[in-house]
């Protein structure tokens, strides 16, 4: 595969099945993303960054860890898994390994990473919050709260990025 692959438009022949009926309507054009685009692009990234967030806190629930750990293990997860999605959807399109590799570091990282900072932050302030167990309502609260909170604030800064051409601008020539 050339390693600079994940720079060129990919052929007709590496884009997945009905792609031509897809929808360009929510793109821009040059020097700008529409606001549809960066919300698709930061529901996708939330979604991996809910799957493994939960999960690192269930895991580090059962197996009764402290806060500490139970997080780092959820953050791991989160990257993981947000990873894992583009990967899984440029690898579809017919990108090799390295290069969906490097697509989806360069697309999610940033959006990840601020969703991280933002949802944890705010567990981590809200009163309580680090102390609830799985069943209480207060940890659900202030998770799904710090979710919702990290779609606001990593949106406009996917619009900037996709708008110059980073981000998840670099998996749109992919599907």
């Amino acid at each position: 595969m050339d390693h600079n692959a994940h720079h060129v438009a990919p052929s007709s022949r590496a884009r997945p099945q009905g792609h031509a009926g897809h929808d360009h309507a929510g793109h821009a054009g040059a020097g700008g993303a529409s606001w549809g685009t960066a919300a698709r692009a930061t529901a996708h990234c939330l979604t991996g960054c809910v799957f493994g967030e939960i999960l690192g806190m269930v895991i580090g629930t059962a197996l009764r860890w402290g806060n500490a750990p139970t997080m780092v293990l959820a953050i791991c997860l989160a990257f993981l898994f947000g990873y894992s999605f583009t990967m899984y959807a440029v690898r579809r399109a017919g990108l090799g390994l390295k290069a969906a590799v490097r697509t989806a570091l360069a697309a999610d990282t940033v959006s990840i990473a601020v969703m991280e900072l933002v949802d944890n932050l705010i567990i981590a302030l809200t009163p309580g919050a680090l102390d609830a167990h799985l069943s209480d309502g207060l940890f659900w609260g202030a998770l799904l709260g710090g979710f919702a909170v990290a779609f606001v604030i990593t949106t406009p800064l996917n619009k900037w990025m996709i708008g110059r051409g980073k981000g998840h601008a670099v998996v749109h020539a992919y599907h």
